[in-house]
């Protein structure tokens, strides 16, 4: 009995010998997520862009940051954001531009006329009536499609900008004014409100017209005042502005494209990588197909908004145009004299092989 049961002890020990020198199975690994199913941004670090605009309430500059700014978003999955300050909260064009290429912001959307303070070459804007014969579809593939789009862009990289797009609908910026403008002789001594820009004021002094620029902040008040008689703007700004209760008259005058640029600091936007780089474009690119679409829309229905107020509309005949132009051919020389002539004969060029 006694060797039955040391038998049984040594097997059992045995047997518990056995059990410990296996090894346990290893635990099961999660399988990675195949790349696809990731994203392709999902190995990039987030990215944050300060944008912004001095554009009124509900301009079309504020619609085209505000739509990019959702859109890189959704493009990226949320990598790419945009800290997006609309309607002057950083500033006006000027400081604006000024902040950007300072490095203090990344991107602006803004009109060309405070631009030319920092790439003389988009001077060519200034050009009186120059696209005010053309479609939309004529001035975006002069400006965002043609050889003169290759030469501007080089002028802004030559100062540290891009301008990823024109934004663009045909659409002007126009005149208001409290004193009646039915001819081109009316504008003989209107004391019109501008920005601060020669080429601008140059246009307004070739017409007869006195102008003064002022801040925008302070066109209301001066329009309330009687310090200036008149105004331009687009209908957006004019709407914004709540123009209509201290001016009388809507004068359709054509004489300025309404064209936001999309401005991003070259350096920053260079520094992105190339993923970023694509989807801002994609984004841009996006948005301005959905903004454009509405600009004829949104300026007839700003403009009607003036009249339902009660300011009277005037428009010209079609020769009101080369009226115009008989006047402020001293303004053409001196702008291609400023910048060379082969920009304006580049712009020139693609509007008239765009037709």
């Amino acid at each position: 009995m006694k060797k039955l049961l040391i038998l049984l002890l040594v097997l059992a020990m045995a047997l518990l010998q056995v059990a410990c020198s296996q090894e346990a199975p290893p635990a099961e690994q999660p399988s990675e997520q195949p790349a696809e199913e990731a994203g392709e941004y999902a190995s990039l670090e987030p990215v944050v862009l300060i944008g912004a605009d001095n554009a009124g309430v509900g301009a079309a500059a504020q619609l085209f940051g505000e739509l990019v700014t959702e859109k890189v978003a959704k493009i990226t999955d949320g990598k790419l954001t945009i800290d997006y300050f609309p309607n002057s909260q950083l500033g006006n064009d000027q400081e604006l531009q000024a902040q950007m290429l300072a490095g203090d912001i990344d991107f602006v959307i803004a009109q060309t006329a405070q631009t030319v303070n920092f790439v003389p070459e988009v001077a060519i804007f200034d050009l009186p009536m120059v696209f005010a014969k053309y479609d939309a579809k004529a001035i975006d593939y002069a400006l965002n499609k043609s050889p003169f789009t290759e030469k501007i862009n080089e002028a802004y990289r030559a100062k540290n900008m891009l301008n990823l797009h024109y934004l663009q609908g045909a659409t002007f910026r126009e005149t208001t004014s409290n004193k009646k403008i039915s001819s081109i002789d009316d504008f003989n001594g209107l004391k019109i409100r501008t920005m601060e820009n020669q080429n601008h004021m140059a246009f307004w002094k070739a017409l007869g017209a006195a102008p003064t620029p002022l801040p925008w902040p302070e066109v209301y008040v001066s329009l309330q005042q009687g310090l200036v008689h008149a105004q331009e703007n687009a209908t957006d700004t004019c709407v914004g502005a709540n123009l209509n209760e201290v001016q009388d008259y809507l004068i359709m005058t054509h004489h300025i494209l309404y064209c936001n640029q999309f401005l991003i600091n070259a350096s920053k936007f260079d520094g992105l990588d190339p993923l970023y780089q694509e989807a801002l474009q994609q984004a841009v690119k996006e948005a301005a197909v959905e903004i454009e679409a509405q600009l004829v829309t949104i300026d007839k229905e700003n403009k009607q908004k003036l009249l339902d107020s009660g300011m009277e509309l005037i428009e010209f005949e079609a020769s009101f145009i080369d009226e115009v132009l008989d006047k402020v051919q001293s303004v053409y020389t001196s702008i291609g004299g400023d910048i060379g002539q082969e920009y304006v004969d580049a712009l020139l060029d693609a509007l008239e092989n765009a037709q």
